[in-house]
């Protein structure tokens, strides 16, 4: 068996470091923004199945609601405002209000639900508030009070989506869902929103596990498998460790053979 050239060598070492580097990336590849996927709606069933609960027809009428104050807040951030930049959020989030507000009011007349025909006493301040300002004063307050409002209805959407019983409330969740977080961006894209000012999030540590005990045990399975994340570092390394002692022995081996033998003829 003839002997490795230098070239060989190089390539050899060459493999042996690219893979101890993959093995040591990180499992979950990264995807480029046109790759994140969109929910497949139209695989949610929409026929008013299942049992509604309080939850569900909260976040109907709650949807409803936000579509009676932010369209003709959108409206006015088109007159009011001097900022191109709030112009066009305002014309935008209006615009994908009046779409959501057309579904939100498709679902509640399936599902007999009964949704308001105008804002509530809060929005109806939020709204006064904006008719009193113009320019900047009003770039703020439009910005500040949407961010908020939007802030405080996406963990309830959250919530429902994970678990209603409804299918149809379901739909209605993933689509408000993809609605709000599109606004908040928005609303971030104008530079002037206040993330100090927002709320904390609640200690984690001070959150009672929700899930029952019978769905812990998989979870606790899962994570003593292989692939958990707090074994997977521990894999990574002994399957780098191994490979370098592999290249290392075949070093050896392959400089023993090229050794030339002086024992008796």
């Amino acid at each position: 068996m003839q002997g490795i050239g230098s070239t060989g060598w190089r390539r050899l070492c060459g493999i042996a470091v690219c893979s101890v580097g993959l093995l040591l990336a990180s499992p979950v590849a990264a995807h480029a923004e046109p790759n994140v996927p969109v929910p497949p709606n139209e695989l949610i069933s929409d026929d008013g199945e299942g049992r509604l609960s309080a939850a569900d027809q909260d976040l109907v009428v709650k949807v409803r609601l936000a579509g009676l104050w932010e369209i003709p807040a959108g409206e006015m951030a088109q007159q009011k405002s001097r900022d191109p930049r709030i112009q066009k959020i305002g014309r935008e989030i209006a615009a994908q209000h009046e779409v959501l507000d057309a579904f939100d009011r498709a679902a509640a007349k399936k599902l007999g639900i009964v949704v308001p025909n105008k804002p509530n006493s809060d929005q109806q301040g939020w709204l006064a508030e904006m008719r009193d300002a113009d320019g900047a004063e009003f770039d703020e307050i439009y910005i500040a009070r949407l961010r908020a409002a939007h802030g405080k209805i996406f963990p309830a959407i959250g919530t429902v989506r994970a678990t209603t019983r409804n299918d149809t409330v379901r739909k209605l969740a993933q689509q408000a869902n993809q609605f709000v977080v599109t606004h908040m961006t928005l609303l971030e894209s104008s530079g002037i929103v206040d993330f100090a000012a927002l709320p904390t999030a609640p200690n984690p540590a001070a959150v009672a596990p929700s899930a029952p005990a019978t769905a812990a045990r998989p979870l606790a399975a899962a994570d003593q498998s292989p692939t958990s994340t707090t074994n997977l570092p521990v894999v990574l390394l002994a399957l780098a460790a191994g490979l370098g002692m592999g290249v290392f022995a075949t070093l050896r081996l392959a400089g023993n053979r090229r050794r030339p033998h002086h024992g008796r003829r």
